[in-house]
């Protein structure tokens, strides 16, 4: 397998308005250096999918258009699923060879980010592709469905069982969960895991996201185009041990969730259409109307253990991933557009590359 010279790539000089609209497509670009370190591989990419923090990283360590976060000009992209090119010459463990299929997550925004064809990364942000696990589902596995792992397994456990009691049903022990919009990257995702663990499910979503959710196992689903979503939690009563949110809308329903959350339970704020909603939740004060649980913004921690842990689940059929829509390489601005109107059902999916012969 030769090294590549050069690449194709979508690149952005500068993020004013936004990563999106400064992306251009570059037949042929310079590719990353070959590895300089023996934790190091030269991956190249098959399939990658996108998630707001592509773009929101960048923007949001930006001054004067010019990121902070990585050199430009960079290209987007955090997930992938490939094949390793080359290795550095004192790589000497047997986990990884030329050839090798790889799935994983860059640990932040890189210069060379995965809607390039080529990425240069570290041994512990990748592990090898499970055997049955297609390229385009692994390409969904890096951020989304980590994070969602990790915003349920810190809080739920599976409840014990005894004789002829099926798991998540016995009386009394069955926790209960609210997930704020199920239908999205990382909503589809916790469900599933809520479910596994045992849990009872509530979700929010549109009309048309109904019958999704309910397949993945929600119990309960609120129609936020048809409902006040903050009123009826509040009318459930303090039934829920977890709270897990993806929207940040509505913009009361923190401050109100001592309504529903049971004393001593945690809210994770997984995402939001602005930081400062984030922001505003974690620091106003219960007297300026601030919420009254434990707010927790939870930070993708780039576990390798998690990783494999979440792409056996994926090999078994514990888990499914959930696909908006396949795209082509020459069409990342529009899967980019696709991911920022907010109506993904899933995860959005770019075939960058060919495997090399």
């Amino acid at each position: 397998m030769t090294n590549p010279k050069t690449m194709r790539a979508w690149l952005y000089n500068n993020t004013i308005s936004s990563v999106q609209s400064n992306l251009t497509f570059h037949p042929s670009t310079r590719t990353p250096p070959l590895p300089s370190h023996p934790s190091q591989l030269l991956i190249k990419i098959l399939s990658t999918s996108l998630n707001p923090a592509d773009c929101k990283v960048p923007e949001q360590s930006t001054i004067l258009g010019k990121t902070l976060i990585c050199a430009l000009p960079a290209s987007p992209g955090l997930d992938f699923a490939g094949e390793v090119v080359a290795l550095h010459p004192r790589y000497v463990k047997d986990e990884f060879k030329p050839g090798t299929l790889v799935y994983g997550c860059l640990a932040r925004p890189r210069e060379f980010g995965t809607t390039g064809e080529y990425i240069l990364v570290d041994e512990n942000d990748c592990a090898p592709l499970p055997e049955g696990v297609g390229v385009d589902d692994a390409a969904c596995v890096g951020v989304a469905m980590r994070t969602a792992w990790q915003s349920v397994k810190y809080y739920l456990q599976p409840p014990s069982n005894t004789p002829n009691e099926s798991p998540g049903k016995q009386s009394g022990k069955q926790k209960k969960v609210f997930i704020n919009g199920g239908s999205g990257g990382c909503g589809v995702f916790a469900i599933q895991f809520a479910k596994l663990l045992g849990a009872h499910v509530t979700t929010t979503c549109s009309t048309r996201n109904i019958n999704l959710v309910k397949s993945l196992g929600a119990d309960e689903v609120i129609d936020y185009t048809t409902t006040d979503v903050t009123s009826t939690l509040k009318e459930k009563g303090l039934i829920f041990d977890h709270v897990i949110d993806h929207i940040g809308l509505p913009s009361n329903l923190y401050a109100e969730c001592h309504h529903f959350l049971k004393p001593g339970c945690t809210w994770v704020q997984v995402g939001s259409g602005s930081i400062m909603t984030a922001v505003w939740r974690l620091f106003t004060p219960r007297w300026l109307g601030g919420g009254r649980r434990w707010f927790w913004p939870l930070m993708l921690e780039n576990s390798k253990g998690d990783l494999v842990e979440v792409g056996e689940m994926l090999r078994d059929g514990r888990v499914r991933v959930v696909v908006d829509s396949v795209h082509e390489f020459e069409d990342v601005k529009k899967a980019y557009g696709i991911l920022g109107s907010g109506r993904a059902r899933g995860k959005i999916v770019v075939r960058v590359a060919e495997r090399s012969a």
